[in-house]
């Protein structure tokens, strides 16, 4: 089954409790715009085209927001299947946001910062009317970053004449972009099990997160810095396993130095796999989708799954995981730090204000743990699983949206 296969059937068993019309079923499962186009540049001597979508999936709340991926593994399906995620998000987190996403089919690996800059450029100038502070806000996601977006944004300001700094979000802060919004998906996800943590009274509980990019390395350093034990740990390469505790700040400057975590002093060896069957209280898939799934759900020992990497259980998997009585704590709530502190940054933007670092995670915090509670109270009276519960909230404010 596909991502998209799956996030669809995950949000048509919501759908199908709330017993919609067949009309207001279809419009919040398509997207309003698709738009598709082919990137072109001169590499070596030779001419390389590569695909470029991005979705617009509704803009009932408000402007479309979405990350933009640069990857050769990204196809239309999976941006489609992402910005119906978004869409579930910014309504669950109370945004006024609609679902966007974006992507061009290349590995940025293979090409020189000259050459993603014409890949960059390109993109906006193909994009540029269908974007704005008020219709699309665009952000970074995997294979860009603030760097990119600065560029991005310098192309939309030459195309329309005039300065729109709220039009792209996770923009470099001298730039206009907002403090800890590199950290927040991270930091969001931290908050998140330190409330699981303490509602279900977990006393020294052992934590396993798969993943070392951006989002893995600040919520590994959140739960750390609070004294909660991380005993494993895995990037793209391979994984590490040290039941007494890593030390998570000596493990980001070893991975600084070397760009992988394999043979950290004091470590055995995992495989990425083999740390999703740790014996943990707590496992947080945050890499990429689809790693727990039919094959391996059963041998998952963790008791709570928290999803910071989008769609990481597959709805076959869920359902297994469901049926061993784990908890699961969907990614529209788990990594939705990063959206929350990307309108964070677009009111800044919008406000022409400046909000310190304490102000922007005193209110990220407040809203990751308002939304936490919203949605464990919703599933405890529903009786249903976390995830059904946010898709169900979520659902529902769409709806009285487009009733009201």
């Amino acid at each position: 089954m596909s991502f998209l296969e799956s996030i669809t059937k995950q949000f048509k068993k919501a759908i199908k409790i709330l017993n919609l019309s067949k009309d207001l079923e279809e419009r919040l499962e398509k997207p309003e715009n698709v738009l598709e186009f082919e990137i072109e540049i001169e590499k070596d001597k030779k001419i390389l085209k590569f695909f470029a979508w991005r979705v617009q999936h509704n803009s009932i709340l408000g402007p479309y927001k979405g990350g933009i991926r640069f990857s050769e593994k990204v196809s239309l399906d999976e941006i489609k299947a992402l910005a119906m995620l978004m869409s579930l998000k910014c309504s669950l987190m109370n945004l006024p946001f609609g679902g966007g996403k974006g992507g061009v089919k290349f590995n940025p690996k293979n090409f020189s910062e000259k050459e993603i800059e014409e890949i960059s450029r390109k993109y906006v100038r193909a994009i540029y009317k269908n974007i704005g502070e008020d219709k699309d806000v665009p952000a970074p996601d995997l294979g860009t970053n603030e760097k990119i977006m600065e560029i991005m944004l310098d192309e939309y300001e030459k195309l329309i004449g005039k300065k729109s700094p709220a039009t792209f979000t996770g923009k470099p802060i001298e730039k206009g972009g907002s403090l800890l919004r590199k950290e927040a998906t991270g930091f969001g996800g931290g908050i998140i099990i330190l409330e699981l943590i303490k509602k279900l009274n977990l006393e020294n509980p052992k934590v396993a997160i798969q993943g070392f990019g951006n989002v893995g390395i600040y919520a590994s350093l959140f739960l750390f810095e609070k004294g909660i034990k991380i005993v494993a740990l895995s990037d793209s390469l391979g994984g590490i396993y040290n039941p007494e505790g890593i030390n998570i700040k000596e493990a980001i400057e070893y991975k600084k130095a070397l760009g992988y975590l394999k043979d950290f002093p004091g470590s055995e060896e995992i495989s990425n796999d083999d740390l999703l069957k740790e014996d943990v209280d707590i496992l947080v898939p945050a890499a990429v989708e689809n790693v727990i799934n039919l094959r391996n759900a059963k041998k998952v020992k963790a008791k709570i799954i928290v999803e910071l990497a989008n769609g990481p259980i597959t709805e076959a998997g869920e359902r297994i995981l469901l049926k061993n009585k784990k908890i699961i704590v969907p990614d529209i709530l788990a990594n939705a730090g990063g959206v929350t502190v990307s309108y964070f940054e677009w009111l800044q933007n919008k406000r022409n204000e400046k909000w310190s670092e304490e102000k922007v995670y005193q209110e990220l915090e407040a809203r990751m743990k308002n939304i936490f509670n919203e949605v464990w109270q919703f599933s405890e009276k529903e009786k249903t699983d976390l995830r059904t519960a946010s898709y169900l909230l979520s659902l529902q404010r769409l709806i009285k949206k487009i009733r009201s």
